[in-house]
């Protein structure tokens, strides 16, 4: 018995280890409900897509009987008919900005305008790399310093993006993609109080 307790708490102890070095622990981008889609293994090859999640901010439709979460309001063809659009993005870890592209270019909800999307690229002190792109009214530099939470720019709707979101995708120093896992203790949701 003695011996199945001690292999069980090292294949744990194994277990723990790979997935820290696989993934990378990040604050909620938004205050606000929102949900995620995964890019599976083998999806895309680049780091900053591969093993990505693209998020979508959901608002409550709510009647005399029903209540349920939705992403946009009417036929959602426009913008500003997203719940999530041009709302504020938050700094997924203690970082330093390590580079910003910005894609002046704005899309039409449904129709993709090919091009690299505005992004913001991060630096973990442990030497991790955390992307979030269409990303719009970028509020942070270069080089700059930043805590996890702090707003860093709006949801936008530029590049390869059929709708307003944020793409989320890490790696490591290697440029080996990483797995991303929410902090669900920064998960404030100020939209359910």
């Amino acid at each position: 018995m003695r011996t199945t307790v001690v292999i069980v708490a090292a294949l744990i102890s194994l277990y723990s280890t790979i997935l820290k070095a696989d993934s990378v622990k990040i604050h909620a981008i938004h205050k606000e409900t929102f949900a995620c889609t995964e890019h599976w293994d083998g999806q895309f090859a680049h780091a900053g897509d591969a093993l990505g999640t693209d998020c979508v901010i959901g608002g409550w439709y709510e009647d005399d009987t029903r209540l349920f979460q939705r992403s946009y309001i009417n036929k959602g063809f426009e913008n500003e008919e997203w719940f999530g659009f041009k709302k504020d993005v938050l700094a997924p870890c203690e970082c330093t900005v390590d580079s910003i592209h910005i894609n002046p270019i704005t899309n039409k909800p449904g129709v993709m305008t090919p091009g690299r999307a505005s992004s913001i690229t991060f630096k973990t002190k442990e030497g991790q790399f955390v992307l979030l792109a269409h990303v719009r009214d970028i509020a942070v530099k270069v080089g700059q310093e930043i805590k996890r939470g702090t707003v860093v720019a709006k949801v936008g709707n530029n590049g390869y993006s059929r709708n307003p979101h944020i793409h989320i995708g890490a790696w490591d120093s290697n440029g080996k993609p990483m797995q991303i896992q929410f902090d669900q203790s920064t998960l404030a949701l100020i939209d359910r109080q």
